[in-house]
């Protein structure tokens, strides 16, 4: 195993973590606006009009619903709307909050969520609607109820994260791996049959010549005679005595 193993194979979880980060929240958007968004669970309302919708308690989504003769282009314009609600004799009036959703365009079908309502009591209600609507094709406002599973979008955005820190710390660790000190070559050391022409002998085994003790001695004679130690005539009948010219 190599120094970058490690690194390597870090770069490919991380890669992994964060592709199944994404394909899941694709996946849950998707089924969220086909699946989950039941928008018209409860019936629908003609814009203008007036009608009655059986609510359950608890909260209840109100989309702006219409049809549409080519494709949209950028976001869906939503033109300005009323809603009046009545609540059954005895039953308080449902709470209505704004909450402007994304737009869901399935062929030539368009809706986009406007409000919410938070009903007390499960009840027949009644519905008057009206709003700038012309131009638009059927316009109406559905009723229904959106049961997307919000911790899926919470864990696949977890993935995400997890899989951008797990890569940053293993591109991180790939890039000091590559600038590891490598060992320092030990000296060369050349054997008998690497040596490129007759093998010296080793430095202890060379014997100094007589001529070279000679040199050294007269080198010494100069010396002695230059400091005043030996007097010319001293020098000279010691050098003849080195040199063997008596």
């Amino acid at each position: 195993m190599t120094a970058r193993t490690g690194p390597k194979i870090a770069v490919v979880a991380a890669v992994m973590t964060l592709i199944a980060g994404v394909a899941g929240l694709i996946v849950t958007l998707v089924l969220s606006a086909v699946v989950f968004d039941d928008f018209d669970a409860y019936g629908e309302i003609p814009v203008p009009g007036s009608g009655r919708v059986q609510l359950p308690a608890g909260e209840v989504t109100v989309n702006f619903h219409t049809s549409v003769t080519g494709g949209i282009d950028g976001g869906f314009p939503v033109p300005p709307l009323e809603i009046g609600i009545d609540a059954p004799d005895g039953l308080p009036d449902p709470v209505l909050t704004e909450d402007i959703g994304s737009t869901t365009s399935v062929n030539n079908d368009v809706r986009v969520r406007i409000w919410t309502l938070r009903v007390a009591q499960s009840g027949v209600y009644d519905v008057r609607t009206d709003g700038s609507v012309g131009g638009y094709i059927n316009p109406r406002l559905a009723f229904g109820k959106d049961s997307s599973p919000g911790w899926v979008l919470w864990v696949c955005g977890g993935l995400i994260a997890l899989g951008l820190l797990e890569l940053a710390a293993a591109i991180t660790w790939w890039a000091r791996s590559g600038r590891r000190p490598r060992p320092t070559p030990g000296p060369i050391v050349l054997d008998d049959a690497q040596w490129p022409g007759p093998v010296p002998p080793p430095v202890h085994s060379y014997q100094p010549t007589d001529e070279a003790v000679r040199l050294r001695q007269l080198e010494t004679l100069a010396a002695l005679r230059d400091s005043g130690a030996l007097s010319d005539a001293e020098f000279e009948a010691e050098k003849r005595r080195i040199l063997g010219t008596q």
